[in-house]
């Protein structure tokens, strides 16, 4: 038998696939392979057509098809995105893609594609978020001003098996539903309400309402203001996220925000009380507890002391001991902090702001940084952000952790250079049965464009939606 015919040229290559699909596989196997094979036929093969692509092959959850042109190829895959948006499968879940283009040499071998071009399209695609798309340089140059998405500057990337960087470019698939964004927070049934509890102690605690649904409490941490944080590019797509399938409960810890900053005591277990208060005042029998950052060591006190209010609990970017509790070298780095605090917070100072805004989002962009630098001023005076900080690097709960008896969520980003991703996994390994998602990212803060968004977005909703 004759050997195949093997040729090679530059084409445009699309890398598609499902994102979790082994869970879905092991929740609902027949289900699931029914929903993409549905996808397949309906949706992909149709949107490969229309665009003038090739499919070359499928592989169980992902499918690789090559284009003669880049701007059909990026534009295929947006569409696809964008169908997947408004899909109802019959699955166990929704089912998501992520895609990578690339443009560059490929050889064909009966219908099948390889080479180098096809490897970097498919680390792409690894890379990609779900329900978006990942380009290499060499494509977005093609495509700028030709497709109707804008795509973000993500850098150079090393790509498994690749022997030199690939600068990279994204669109996270929600771009499209920015104005549905703007549009959610500004509808009247997501308008926040904002009322007044007295804690224990006699403070004057502001907690805010908004959505409808079940309930989902946030608890505090300090740099919040109700009203300022409603607006937010850093908190803006939190808020509205989460209160657009629950009525969010949150409120401003005391000494921060729109609660009382003339307050005698600043402690934790003036924070658990507050908490305890704004339940009460807001008539919660049982609920699931959100807890970022020091709110989880909070959370989590609360739920070991109210197992019974308390259906699951949601813990990111949090830790069980405070810096003063992790050694020498933390401790001193922690007197050092709230001795800048002392003499920079608040004020015109670019050098203090640089490193502590910086130190909060790595990754913001100017927008972002401006705003975190206001929120400084607005939501806490310097000699209440000290008392803040001394309280909450002096916290240790670590006896609490084998309390803890229900069902637990921990997320925390690998790269987090506020809370030590070591404490994160510290947390979860000590709460009994807890689930850890160890999430991509250098920001204390998730953003909106951030591949863990998504992500973690995802993680939370299946987590609350599961039987108690």
């Amino acid at each position: 038998m004759a050997d195949a015919e093997v040729t090679r040229r530059l084409a445009a290559i699309l890398a598609a696939d499902v994102v979790g699909y082994s869970k879905l596989m092991g929740a609902d196997e027949a289900g699931t392979l029914a929903a993409l094979r549905d996808i397949w036929q309906e949706e992909f093969d149709p949107c490969i057509a229309r665009h003038n692509g090739r499919i070359a092959k499928k592989m169980g959850d992902g499918a690789l098809a090559e284009f003669a042109s880049v701007v059909d190829a990026v534009s295929c895959a947006v569409a696809f995105q964008r169908l997947g948006c408004a899909q109802d499968n019959d699955g166990p879940a929704p089912m998501e893609f992520r895609v990578g283009v690339n443009l560059g040499d490929i050889w064909i071998e009966d219908g099948d594609i390889f080479g180098d071009g096809v490897n970097i399209a498919a680390r792409l695609e690894g890379l990609a978020p779900a329900g978006g798309v990942l380009i290499s340089d060499s494509v977005h140059g093609q495509v700028v001003g030709k497709v109707d998405v804008e795509f973000s500057d993500r850098g150079e990337r090393r790509l498994k098996n690749i022997d030199r960087p690939v600068h990279c470019w994204q669109w996270d698939g929600k771009v499209d539903h920015a104005a549905n964004l703007e549009k959610t927070i500004a509808d009247a049934s997501l308008e926040q309400k904002i009322h007044f509890c007295t804690s224990s102690d006699g403070a004057e605690i502001a907690y805010a309402t908004s959505g409808t649904g079940p309930p989902l409490v946030r608890a505090p941490h300090w740099m919040s203001h109700l009203e300022f944080d409603w607006q937010s590019p850093i908190w803006r797509h939190v808020l509205a996220s989460l209160s657009q399938e629950n009525t969010l409960v949150r409120f401003d810890q005391r000494a921060n925000g729109l609660s009382d900053w003339d307050v005698e005591e600043v402690s934790f277990e003036a924070f658990v009380s507050d908490l305890e208060a704004v339940v009460d005042a807001a008539n919660l029998e049982r609920f699931p507890l959100f807890g970022i950052s020091q709110g989880c060591a909070i959370s989590i006190a609360y739920a070991v002391r109210h197992p019974h209010r308390v259906s699951r609990l949601v813990l990111y970017g949090g830790f069980a001991r405070g810096n003063e509790q992790r050694g020498s070298a933390a401790a001193d780095q922690a007197v050092a902090m709230r001795t800048l605090i002392k003499t920079g917070w608040g004020r015109d100072n670019p050098a203090f702001r640089q490193m502590f805004t910086s130190s909060f989002l790595p990754g913001g962009t100017t927008e972002q940084w401006d705003w975190f630098n206001e929120l400084q001023r607005v939501s806490v005076s310097p000699e209440n952000a000290v008392r803040l900080r001394t309280a909450n690097d002096n916290v240790d709960i670590t006896d609490l952790l084998q309390q803890v008896t229900v069902p637990t969520l921990v997320m925390h980003c690998k790269g987090d250079g506020i809370v030590p991703f070591s404490e994160g996994r510290r947390m979860a390994a000590m709460i009994p049965g807890a689930r850890f998602v160890p999430l991509e990212g250098e920001n204390h803060l998730i953003l909106e464009d951030e591949p863990a968004w998504p992500i973690f977005l995802a993680e939370l909703r299946s987590f609350l939606a599961a039987p108690d």
